[in-house]
């Protein structure tokens, strides 16, 4: 499992800044190593240059990496969800290039996933190796009736018709079976077949994390996979993990002490001028 996401993992899913669930650029995780670089380093200049060409790089194209080239090169990439239009594109990879920097600031690696785009770099190159690491899930609501419900049969069924792709399949595939649907989709620097190996790996990962629910989404490591029924998205029902849950307790609590002592603060203030 990439250092990365062992050191900082973090779901900003549940604060109240996140926008709507229909927004492409909502936000759903970042990762951030523990190590900094130094400001002025060599380091520093390969990754303000490798972001800056990732940049413009998604002006034109929905996928794109590079390694900056110097003593200390920095390896990156990007990728959109292959149905965002271009201009769309563009939009969410700014819009994580800015969480990035204000998450990870002097990070010697970072990561941003949002709804329908993927960022990340590193000092350590992590281009073109697979990694099937389960990385965050997000489980909607359980089916009346449990396994007896027969959303679980379609279910399995369309989450088989993305793992029936023929070897040649490109990273983005979708399917369906009755009211169920799914899709998924691997980083552009895989394989064909470590794509396949990808999306098997998330399926599994989905059944055993969610269980029941109606309608989930799973990103590993190097491909994500989603599926849900009866036209609902799992990102809009109400159900949430208990990651979630405990991270939105502790941010309420936090926040709570923080207004208290402003308040304090503020009155003391005010006695003070009688």
């Amino acid at each position: 499992m990439p250092k990365l996401y062992l050191l900082f993992f973090l779901s900003l899913s549940f604060l109240p800044f996140i926008s709507s669930s229909d927004d492409y650029k909502s936000f759903v995780y970042a990762g951030c190593s523990q190590t900094k670089y130094t400001p002025g380093s060599p380091y520093q200049l390969s990754v303000e240059s490798l972001l800056t060409s990732l940049s413009k790089a998604a002006e034109s194209s929905t996928y794109a990496n590079f390694t900056s080239s110097s003593a200390e090169p920095a390896y990156g990439l990007f990728q959109c969800r292959a149905d965002l239009p271009i201009s769309n594109c563009d939009s969410c990879i700014h819009s994580a290039l800015s969480q990035l920097s204000a998450l990870c600031p002097g990070a010697t690696g970072a990561a941003v996933q949002l709804r329908s785009c993927f960022l990340r770099y590193d000092k350590e190159s992590f281009l073109g190796k697979p990694d099937d690491t389960l990385l965050y899930k997000r489980c909607g609501g359980a089916a009346a009736g449990g396994y007896a419900s027969d959303v679980f049969g379609l279910r399995d069924a369309a989450l088989g018709s993305l793992t029936a792709a023929p070897p040649t399949g490109g990273s983005y595939r979708v399917g369906g079976a009755g009211y169920v649907q799914a899709m998924a989709q691997c980083v552009g620097d895989l394989s064909p077949k470590e794509c396949t190996d990808c999306v098997e790996s998330a399926v599994a990962q989905v059944k055993a994390v969610c269980g029941f629910a109606v309608g989930a989404d799973v990103y590993l490591g190097k491909c994500y996979l989603q599926y849900w029924s009866n036209g609902v998205y799992p990102s809009r029902h109400n159900h949430v993990d208990e990651t979630g849950k405990t991270l939105a307790i502790i941010i309420g609590i936090l926040a709570a002490v923080a207004l208290i002592l402003v308040f304090l603060s503020f009155i003391r203030r005010a006695g003070g001028k009688y």
